[in-house]
């Protein structure tokens, strides 16, 4: 008896699921439809500018009494760019007065920094660099006669997987 009545709900309940679509009187109304015509009109696509710095020029050697080592690198912390240049030491170290560095970013914009005396090894100068890779960095060194020597100029890359 149990399964008759279980059953009997069963047929009753698909009764109501078939009738329930067909209770409507009339059909929705479609409106007609109507061709939309679209004009295509070519977007003028924008070129990136970017500031692409002039190429490295030769450099000059100090004489070899005077001779300085001086080391250039990005850290590669993208937060936070820096471009760092750090004096080496060499046979110059107590005769170069000041070093000049100069920092053309990618952006256009000029950093200009010193390093003046009292040298050591392991000094450093931190200025502001990108994260694309043509930063070019320029040293210049006053030798004790009070001439400017270019001892370095490169492009320095943000990271190097190397």
């Amino acid at each position: 008896m149990n399964a008759r009545s279980v059953f009997s709900v069963f047929l009753v309940l698909l009764f109501l699921l078939m009738t329930a679509g067909c209770m409507q009187t009339k059909p929705p109304a479609t409106l007609p439809t109507t061709a939309v015509e679209t004009i295509a009109t070519e977007v003028p696509t924008q070129v990136p500018t970017t500031f692409i710095p002039a190429t490295t020029e030769p450099i000059q050697m100090l004489p070899e009494i005077w001779g300085l080592e001086v080391q250039v690198y990005s850290n590669g912390e993208s937060i936070n760019p820096l471009i760092v240049v750090v004096n080496r030491g060499g046979k110059g170290l107590n005769f170069i007065n000041q070093l000049d560095v100069r920092v053309t970013r990618s952006d256009g914009v000029i950093e200009d920094g010193q390093m003046v005396k009292p040298m050591y090894v392991g000094k450093t100068l931190e200025l502001k660099g990108t994260t694309q890779n043509n930063d070019r960095v320029e040293v210049w060194a006053y030798t004790p006669e009070n001439n400017r020597v270019k001892i370095v100029d490169k492009i320095v890359p943000f990271r190097s997987y190397n």
